[in-house]
Formats: C-alpha cells, structure tokens, sequence
C-alpha cells in the first residue's frame, strides 16, 4: 500500500476515501498519511493481510521476470520489498545467463517511506529516490519493466500515472500494477468489507497508534475501478496485450501490459 501522491493541474478532484477533494489537496493529504504510517508500515501489511501480501508480490515479480542489463522502476516503492524480491530474481538470472546487473530503481512521492526503506538495507541493484509517478524525471522509452505496487489508487489522477507510465517504458516494455481490487463473489465481498472496515482500522490504532490513516486506506481501496475498468484505462494509456490476474478472490489483482 505504498504511496506516491502526484501534482497535476488538470484534474480538479481526486477522491481521498470517501472524500472528493481537490486533486493538490490530495497531495498533501496522502503524503500526510504515508508519513504518520512509515515507521509501522512493513508491520501493519503483515497484520492487515495475514501476511498473504507476501504471496501476492511473490507471484507479481516472478511474473515481471527480471533479466540481465535491464533498468526496472519500482514506483511508490516504498520500503523496497518490490524491489528487492526484483534484485535477488535478477542476481538468480545473471547466474544463469550472464550478462550485466539489473538497475532497479525505487522512486516514492514519500521521504519517509524511503528513509523506512533504506533503514532496512539495500541492495546493489536498487537505488532509492524521491519522485512523482504523475512527473517522472525518466527520459521517454528508456525503461524495459515498470511495477507500482499498492500505490497508484493513492495518486490524484490514475489515468495520468498511467499515461506517464507508457512513456518511459520502451516500445514493448512490461507494465505490472499490484493493487487491491474487487471481490469477485458476493460471500468474498461481504467477508472482506466486513474485515476492512471493522477490523483494519481497530488494528491500525492498536498497532500504529493512527486509526485515520487506514480508515483512508480501507475508503480507497473501496473507490478503486474495479478490475475491467482499470484494464480499460490502461489501454486507453496505449497499452496492448492487457489481462489482469486475481488473487484471494479478487481481494488483490495483478495487472499487465506491454508498451
């Protein structure tokens, strides 16, 4: 569920949970929550899923397959745990095949997610930076994978990330977005809404000492399009050969295409 919180003058509203607000005032609202969260953050992931999330990144960077000399961007990166399952995949298919190091690049909207991050340890691989998803100081077509994992709903304009996104990757480099989603039956649904927003906010207090911040994570995982609307943004952004897979239930979905 990290975060990158984007600036754009185009969109006049964005929802912040339950909320419309202006799309600046998001910026500074989000950045709000992932800066109270950071310290707890790793942790409360673990409590929230059971640790299933694990699972769930796991199975998003076997799929995105790291390969030798490649540059990947791991967007709202947060604490790394995207990118370092990125850099020990990589160092697996260097050993194979050889060829040079993968550069895997950690860009978060927060510093304090990325000072939580950096706290934990590196990898040689990774590089750590400040950074908007809405603005990317990447040149156009110079990325072979990008992977936003549990952030771009935290964005003010979805469909900007993903235009952005498009841009710096190559012509037929992999887009992977990992995010909560939709149910997909009614029994999934009534079970998962119930946990959310009964028992996720109680333990963000108890754990985090911040119930607020998770009430807002909860509200926008529930005002997130659904899965076939997010492909449909993504091929709107220019991306072909799109296909979303869910996991628990539709409880979390991995979405891909090719540029």
């Amino acid at each position: 569920m990290s975060e990158d919180a984007p600036t754009t003058e185009s969109v006049k509203t964005s929802p912040f949970g339950f909320r419309d607000v202006e799309a600046k005032e998001k910026v500074n609202l989000v950045h709000g929550v992932f800066k109270s969260v950071a310290a707890k953050y790793d942790l409360m992931n673990d409590v929230m899923s059971v640790g299933v999330h694990h699972l769930w990144k796991d199975a998003a960077c076997a799929k995105l397959n790291p390969q030798p000399g490649e540059v990947i961007l791991d967007v709202a990166g947060g604490t790394g745990d995207i990118a370092r399952r990125l850099a020990k995949l990589a160092r697996a298919a260097r050993a194979r095949r050889g060829g040079t190091s993968t550069e895997i690049r950690i860009i978060d909207y927060n510093q304090a997610m990325i000072e939580a991050g950096i706290e934990k340890g590196s990898e040689p691989e990774i590089s750590w930076s400040v950074g908007d998803a809405m603005n990317l100081a990447i040149p156009d077509n110079s990325v072979d994978a990008y992977i936003i994992s549990f952030g771009i709903r935290n964005v003010s304009d979805v469909q900007g990330a993903l235009n952005e996104a498009k841009r710096v990757l190559k012509p037929g480099g992999r887009f992977f977005c990992l995010e909560f989603s939709h149910a997909t039956t009614g029994l999934v649904e009534s079970v998962y809404e119930t946990y959310a927003f009964k028992v996720i906010p109680f333990m963000g207090q108890l754990v985090a000492g911040d119930r607020d911040s998770y009430q807002y994570l909860v509200e926008s995982i529930k005002r997130f399009p659904d899965q076939d609307t997010f492909a449909s943004m993504m091929r709107t952004a220019g991306f072909s050969r799109v296909s979303y897979t869910n996991f628990t239930g539709g409880v979390c979905a991995l979405h891909q295409g090719w540029a």
